[in-house]
């Protein structure tokens, strides 16, 4: 079936359906952070399980039967939720919706001492995933970026983490406050040789919102690299990944072939999923229209509205926004262009007639920063650095 547009009612299968749950609290907040996080000394982890199964449940009565390919526990800190909270979580995701036969189940995570000891439950509760925070191999520069552990800490919860679960991941920011080219080299090839399946390397950025953006704007955020080094840190990252066999599936993401993360590709590549937790986001397709979901920010709020309202209305914590044409075409380049595998423009039907799209495309080709293969187009090795350049010139 497709719109008037053009556009296939259930594009979104191109990519799955997941389930995304974001737990918004945190022991501390990192300078460098924006996402929504809070710190909270007690929480209540009984109301916490009732609520996010309250809304699996009305999501899935306007979702029926959808195979779930992917869960993801996002925030904040999901590692210190309680075993039993994920467990919940997990449990009523499977009755309310068929779980696909290789389900991912992810759990961001902290590697504290605390968390650690967390790791053989969250396991037993049906995680079969974990992504580690731990953000750099340097005990001075965790102290810069605010982290709560070190080095030593980091790799003992690396060696639990790739024990206790069957996949497991970690994330590093380079690019750092008078980081060098040659340190960055000796840490990835640290980071390399603890022989990861997954990795997720960052460049810092700097947001707005955040102390880092504040220092940054008073001018005493000193030492970072200029565009130059920054540049020269990303080429060494490609050609070292590469070679040790995990290239860049996405922008920032290097997995061993096969260990790719599913929920992350289920974004990029256009898939509906449910975002439940307070300031959680989602794409859901019903209908056969687009919509863009999102839920009430603040903990407090969400936590107390979750889950009341009356049948057929969307519930005060959350807004639907309807995704026109324009919007989806946009959102899908911007999303799958950070692929390897790049994009299909004939999944939307305006990519495909839009001259200035299709001008761009050529333009972009002769100058070697994109490939076209029939109706697919990706960035080359070289276009890749200058992915936001490119899609101003096809959007």
């Amino acid at each position: 079936m497709k719109h008037s547009d053009g556009v296939d009612a259930e594009d979104w299968r191109a990519g799955g359906f997941g389930l995304y749950v974001h737990w918004p609290f945190c022991e501390s907040k990192c300078p460098y952070c924006d996402f929504n996080s809070h710190v909270a000394q007690n929480v209540n982890h009984e109301a916490w399980a009732a609520a996010y199964g309250a809304e699996i449940s009305r999501l899935a009565a306007v979702t029926p039967g959808r195979v779930l390919n992917s869960v993801y526990f996002g925030g904040g800190t999901p590692s210190l939720m309680e075993p039993e909270t994920v467990g919940l979580v997990i449990e009523a995701a499977q009755r309310a919706w068929t779980p696909a036969n290789a389900l991912e189940v992810t759990l961001e995570a902290n590697p504290s001492s605390v968390e650690i000891g967390r790791f053989r439950g969250f396991a037993d509760a049906g995680v079969n995933r974990v992504s580690l925070g731990i953000q750099a191999l340097d005990d001075k520069d965790l102290r810069a970026l605010g982290r709560r552990h070190d080095v030593r800490t980091a790799k003992a919860a690396w060696e639990v983490a790739t024990a206790v679960f069957d996949r497991a991941s970690f994330d590093l920011i380079y690019a750092r406050q008078n980081q060098s080219l040659e340190s960055w080299g000796k840490e990835l090839t640290e980071a390399l040789a603890m022989s990861p399946t997954h990795l997720s390397l960052y460049q810092l950025t700097i947001e707005d919102g955040t102390a880092f953006g504040d220092r940054f704007r008073r001018g005493t955020l000193r030492g970072l690299p200029n565009d130059d080094l920054g540049a020269d840190m990303y080429e060494l990252t490609q050609r070292m990944c590469d070679g040790s066999g995990m290239p860049a599936y996405e922008v920032s993401n290097h997995a061993k072939p096969g260990m790719e993360s599913n929920h992350n590709l289920l974004y990029w590549r256009g898939g509906d999923y449910v975002g439940i937790g307070p300031g959680a986001h989602g794409r859901l397709t019903l209908g056969g229209t687009r919509y863009a979901q999102a839920a009430e920010k603040m903990p407090t709020a969400w936590l107390r509205s979750a889950g009341q309202q009356k049948s057929g209305q969307t519930p005060p914590h959350e807004s639907l926004d309807v995704l026109e044409e324009t919007e989806r075409a946009a959102e899908y380049l911007m999303m799958s262009l950070r692929l390897r595998e790049g994009s299909d423009l004939a999944r939307f039907p305006l990519l495909m007639t839009r001259s200035e799209t299709q001008k761009g495309v050529t333009e972009l080709a002769k100058m070697g920063l994109l490939w076209r293969e029939g109706s697919r187009i990706g960035a080359t090795t070289a276009g890749r650095p200058l992915l936001n350049a490119l899609l101003r010139e096809l959007l």
